[in-house]
């Protein structure tokens, strides 16, 4: 029976910051659109876009944040039960404030807003070199 070394859950400040930062590059973009093509009104780009990205936040939050994967010695265990044995795992990489885990066959999963990415994905290569050399 393997046993559970790490769980990733997702951080609320890093969902937090990546809605905040979302919200101002939509506000840049917006704004710069709706100056481009005349509107005499272009702050309304900032508005719709915190709204809008606001809203999206809020809405999600709670089904994101209870997304939850773990770690076991043979297995990486995604918040559907989903299973991907670590001997399949090909790769363990940052995106941002996601870890992106790329099977052999080409499968990529997010682990979405870790506080430390770069630690989760060198955890999840440690374990699966420590699992394919015990196997030999």
């Amino acid at each position: 029976m393997s046993q559970i070394i790490a769980s990733f859950p997702p951080a609320r400040s890093t969902y937090i910051r990546e809605h905040i930062l979302l919200a101002a590059l939509g506000s840049l973009l917006l704004s710069g659109v709706l100056f481009y093509v005349g509107n005499p009104h272009p702050w309304t780009g900032i508005v719709g876009s915190v709204l809008a990205i606001g809203a999206r936040g809020a809405y999600a939050m709670s089904e994101q944040l209870g997304m939850v994967w773990k770690l076991s010695d043979t297995k990486l265990i995604g918040p559907d039960e989903r299973v991907i044995p670590l001997a399949n795992v090909a790769e363990a990489r940052t995106m941002l404030s996601a870890l992106q885990v790329v099977t052999q066959t080409g499968d990529k999963y997010l682990i979405k807003y870790q506080a430390d990415p770069a630690a989760g994905a060198s955890l999840i290569l440690k374990t699966r070199d420590a699992a394919l050399s015990a196997r030999s």
